[in-house]
C-alpha cells in the first residue's frame, strides 16, 4: 500500500506529493516509466511496469520507436496501461551516470513528461525517481533535479490543468535523500 509522505499545495491548487510505494499501484491519469530511448524494457521501474501492465506496453513501446525512433530526454513517448491502474505510461529517457550534463537532461526527462501530460489533457501524474536505479544517478542529486524541476514547471505554468503531481519513491533510503531537500527547500518546507 503505497503512503504519502509529504504533501505541498501550490497557490495554483496543484498538489505535490511525495509518497512511498509502488508506482505500478498509482491510480492517477499517467505514471511515467523511467525508460532506456528503445523503450525496450527489462530490469528496474521498467520492468515493474511491464510486469504489472501487461505485453501491450512493450508491444506499443515497439510500435512508438518503429514510427517516431529512439526517445529523447526532452520528447517522452507515451503508451496505453495496459492493466494499470491508470490511463497511460509516459516514457521518460533519463540519463546515464557518468555520460555527461546528467542534471540538464534529468531535468528535461521530468519537464518532457510534466509537457506530455499537459497536451494529453492530463490532471494527475506519478514520478519515480528517474535514474537513480540502474543508470546510476546519486539520490540525492536526483532529488534536488527532480523536485525542482516539477516546482519551475509548475510555478511557470499557472494555467496548467494539472491537479496532482506524486514522486512515488520505493525504498527507505530513497524517500530520505527526497525528504532532506523537500526539508531545505523554502518553498516546500513553508
Amino acid at each position: 500500500m503505497n503512503r504519502l509522505v509529504m504533501e505541498h499545495l501550490f497557490p495554483s491548487g496543484v498538489r505535490l506529493q511525495l509518497v512511498q510505494g509502488d508506482i505500478t499501484a498509482e491510480s492517477v491519469d499517467a505514471i511515467v516509466n523511467a525508460a532506456n530511448p528503445y523503450l525496450a524494457h527489462g530490469a528496474g521501474v521498467a520492468g515493474a511496469i511491464l510486469r504489472a501492465g501487461g505485453t501491450v506496453i512493450q508491444d506499443e513501446s515497439r510500435q512508438w520507436v518503429r514510427e517516431h525512433g529512439p526517445v529523447t530526454h526532452d520528447e517522452p513517448a507515451y503508451t496505453p496501461a495496459g492493466e494499470l491502474p491508470c490511463r497511460y505510461v509516459i516514457h521518460a529517457v533519463g540519463p546515464e551516470w557518468g555520460e555527461g550534463d546528467e542534471d540538464a537532461k534529468l531535468r528535461s526527462a521530468i519537464q518532457g513528461s510534466l509537457r506530455l501530460a499537459e497536451r494529453l489533457d492530463l490532471e494527475s501524474i506519478a514520478i519515480p525517481a528517474i535514474s537513480t536505479g540502474i543508470f546510476g544517478f546519486p539520490s540525492d542529486r536526483a532529488a534536488r533535479v527532480i523536485l525542482s524541476a516539477i516546482m519551475d514547471y509548475l510555478v511557470s505554468s499557472p494555467e496548467s490543468k494539472m491537479a496532482v503531481v506524486r514522486v512515488v519513491l520505493y525504498d527507505q533510503a530513497t524517500v530520505q535523500a527526497f525528504l532532506e531537500v523537500w526539508e531545505q527547500d523554502d518553498h516546500l518546507s513553508a
